[in-house]
């Protein structure tokens, strides 16, 4: 078993996927173990737990009646629904072992809550991504920046407490965009 796919030796582009996947988690390995960053990614990873960062921004957004508030709603309930059907389907489909955290030590962070599902791809992100992408609004530049930053940083806390690799994430990304920009239209 590798510890980035959990799948033995794979050939061709799994095998590269694995690697990368190998190389990041090796890379985060650096700011493990450090309070800072540790507390910062279960701070962050916990915001991205049932989309409570999300329901906080729309919460944000609607604070007045009227129509940002109707649009604030739809696009959480939009971004809630559809990435929690679409993420568990593909985790059933997928079944990706989740990366080793045995061994991993965190300084001072809060527990975490332990993952019971298959890894890719990671629902935090694809939650994230999707919310993101459905509150995003045209001529809004500095938020919508707020927004996806606060979506990638969902993404990075994850692979930093090994609860995904990075392929994971990314996967999550893309599947949490275009959730996103469905559910735009739709709305």
């Amino acid at each position: 078993m590798t510890a980035a796919g959990g799948h033995g030796h794979r050939p061709g582009a799994l095998a590269a996927v694995d690697a990368v996947d190998a190389a990041v988690d090796r890379w985060f390995e650096s700011l493990r173990g450090r309070t800072g960053p540790d507390t910062a990614a279960t701070v962050v990873s916990g915001l991205g737990d049932q989309g409570v960062l999300w329901m906080l921004v729309a919460a944000a957004r609607g604070r007045r009646s009227g129509p940002a508030r109707r649009a604030a709603v739809r696009a959480l309930g939009v971004a809630g629904v559809s990435s929690a059907l679409v993420n568990g389907g593909i985790k059933a489909v997928v079944g990706r072992t989740r990366p080793d955290r045995s061994t991993l030590e965190l300084a001072g962070a809060v527990p975490l809550r332990e993952p019971s599902t298959s890894s890719f791809p990671s629902g935090h992100t694809l939650a994230a991504f999707c919310a993101a992408t459905v509150l995003s609004r045209p001529g809004h530049p500095a938020a919508n920046v707020g927004l996806f930053a606060a979506a990638g940083a969902v993404g990075v806390s994850r692979i930093h407490l090994r609860a995904h690799h990075a392929s994971d994430v990314a996967g999550g990304i893309a599947v949490g965009v275009a959730l996103g920009l469905l559910g735009r239209r739709l709305l």
